[in-house]
């Protein structure tokens, strides 16, 4: 059995203009001084990681790996949820997501798939260059105007979407087996792939690629009324990252999981700090333990309520109290003998008998 590794911290939520979140070596000071080990990377912000730099430079990579073991962290992956979002956009979503890519490209809906597509392809290089197994992102998502069946549910629409969707990733996790890491979609409503479901339909267009893995969130999935800690012990195999991140769903008379378009203090289903939530974490942390995973635990931040800061402080305490150091031998082994089969048939009163 492995003990998983963490805490580690996903910085995209904390970056910002002032001190210490404006650098990465303040950051990663910051970070460590709460009790993190690691910290997963956004590559959308070249003054806080050159995605572009570090896909080309081995040596830019050392001194990114050396900055942050000097206050004792390492990389725990890094991600493209912007720039995998790019990969497939619905008209509908085009100016929404037009901030995602350069400015330069905000009016060429185009150039701006075929950035991120690039930007993932950087991605693997770089994620190679530092050492890292495993890759944090977006699926994109061309069917999601289309998940409740109204007007009624159009087979043939859903799988062009998703046959397009195969054959934009396809050239990209080839990269990345290339290189060696696994591509982990968080499944997450917006995208395309947002539950098993969509996961199994995916894989399967992709033909089971050995690169196509998950990004487990169960925040996601209990706002969806998932079985979460089922879900492990379905798609184990294919979990390789985690996201720790809580939230609740409190019934209401007035909305439900759509949430009526309000701000998300006022949505039932809403995402909390670790701890003020209801995701079963013990659970969670019990289940991947059991099932050998042995990548990072990663504190994603996302919280209506309380400060970001306070949430962070709190988060690093709390992954590290559920990381299960996991037992290097059975608790019965004191009592285990090894048997032959004769000396088994004679325990089973077979003596002699065939």
């Amino acid at each position: 059995m492995k003990t998983l590794k963490g805490p580690s911290i996903f910085l995209s939520q904390f970056i910002g203009d002032r001190p210490p979140f404006n650098s990465l070596e303040t950051l990663a000071a910051w970070a460590a001084g709460l009790g993190y080990k690691a910290v997963q990377l956004p590559t959308h912000l070249p003054h806080i990681f050159d995605l572009s730099k570090a896909a080309e430079s081995k040596d830019y990579c050392a001194e990114i790996s050396g900055t942050l073991a000097n206050v004792g962290l390492q990389v725990s992956e890094l991600s493209t949820h912007l720039q995998g979002q790019l990969i497939a956009v619905h008209p509908a979503y085009d100016a929404a997501f037009a901030g995602f890519a350069p400015p330069e490209l905000a009016h060429d809906a185009q150039a701006r798939q075929q950035w991120g597509v690039e930007s993932l392809k950087q991605a693997a290089r770089a994620s190679q260059n530092l050492g890292l197994k495993a890759h944090a992102t977006f699926s994109g998502a061309l069917a999601w105007p289309y998940f409740y069946p109204w007007p009624p549910r159009n087979a043939v629409l859903i799988d062009e979407a998703f046959k397009e969707l195969a054959n934009r990733w396809r050239p990209v996790l080839d990269v990345f087996d290339e290189a060696g890491v696994d591509v982990c979609y968080e499944l997450h409503p917006g995208e395309d792939l947002h539950d098993g479901v969509t996961f199994e339909r995916f894989l399967k267009l992709v033909d089971n690629h050995p690169r196509c893995n998950i990004l487990f969130d169960p925040s996601h999935m209990l706002l969806q009324h998932m079985d979460y800690l089922g879900f492990i012990d379905l798609y184990h195999s294919r979990i390789k990252a985690f996201h720790v991140k809580d939230a609740e769903f409190q019934r209401s008379a007035r909305s439900g999981v759509y949430a009526g378009f309000q701000p998300w203090v006022e949505r039932p289903g809403r995402f909390r700090s670790l701890g003020d939530g209801q995701v079963d974490f013990k659970g969670i942390f019990s289940r991947l333990a059991q099932y050998d995973y042995e990548g990072w635990a990663t504190l994603e931040w996302e919280c209506c309520l309380k400060s970001g800061e306070a949430g962070a402080r709190e988060g690093a305490t709390f992954i590290a109290d559920h990381i299960i150091p996991v037992a290097d031998y059975a608790f019965d082994d004191f009592a285990h003998h090894d048997s032959d089969t004769a000396a088994v048939r004679k325990m089973l009163g077979l003596e002699g008998e065939r």
